[in-house]
């Protein structure tokens, strides 16, 4: 008994160590950043490059979208980065802003139709964002499911309220805790794990509709339940 106390705060005192770590190295980020040293950003893109863009793409479900939104998320985070004060973590600040800017996008995109006629020649501006960004089935969660399975739930994904979207995604894909997603979307821990699990069971029924009910409820932790 004594034994499993012992390891029980051992752990503790390592993820708290670890997670004061991060906060450093976040605060010393950010002071270069303020100070405008450009190795400082590309820690950054190199950091949060990635992730920022897996997640615009699970929230607008188009690539080239998903690399606008994640070029104007970068945008905003170099042109406001004098502002940030430290009240959250640089992960759920670049975080919230990116969930912004992909409601922006999807509430312009319902009112303007798009009409775009493709060109032989790309935007060379471009292109620097959507070489750099590898391609979205490259993540741990893309490579757990197969493809058509994938295309399914971001289908799925579309058809539920973008509130609970968006806790669905922090939670189940992004494996956020429960305080950064409030924090990313500044509500209540509460209302984040409502949203949590009406999301799932909305996600489960659009799901269902489409597949075996049963292997419906198996992906994602979509059995209705308590939120874990």
């Amino acid at each position: 008994m004594s034994e499993t106390l012992i390891t029980v705060r051992l752990d503790e005192n390592h993820r708290e160590d670890g997670l004061g770590a991060i906060a450093s190295l976040d605060a010393l980020l950010v002071e270069r950043l303020k100070a405008g040293e450009e190795e400082a950003y590309e820690t950054l893109l190199g950091r949060y490059q990635q992730p920022i863009y897996n997640l615009c793409y699970r929230l607008v479900n188009d690539p080239s979208d998903a690399a606008d939104v994640t070029q104007d998320v970068f945008l905003k985070v170099f042109r406001s980065i004098d502002h940030f004060r430290g009240q959250s973590t640089l992960k759920t600040w670049i975080y919230r802003i990116a969930v912004n800017e992909a409601y922006n996008h999807r509430r312009w995109f319902s009112r303007h139709r798009r009409q775009e006629v493709g060109l032989e020649e790309e935007d060379q501006s471009s292109r620097p964002w959507l070489e750099s960004i590898s391609d979205p089935a490259r993540d741990p969660y893309e490579l757990a499911l197969n493809e058509e399975r994938l295309q399914l739930i971001g289908t799925c994904l579309r058809e539920i309220n973008a509130d609970f979207r968006a806790a669905v995604i922090l939670r189940d894909l992004e494996e956020m805790s429960y305080e950064e997603i409030a924090d990313v979307l500044q509500i209540s821990l509460g209302t984040v794990k409502s949203r949590i699990l009406r999301g799932r069971e909305s996600l489960r029924r659009v799901l269902a509709a489409q597949m075996d009910p049963q292997a419906a409820g198996s992906g994602l932790g979509l059995v209705p339940g308590a939120v874990k």
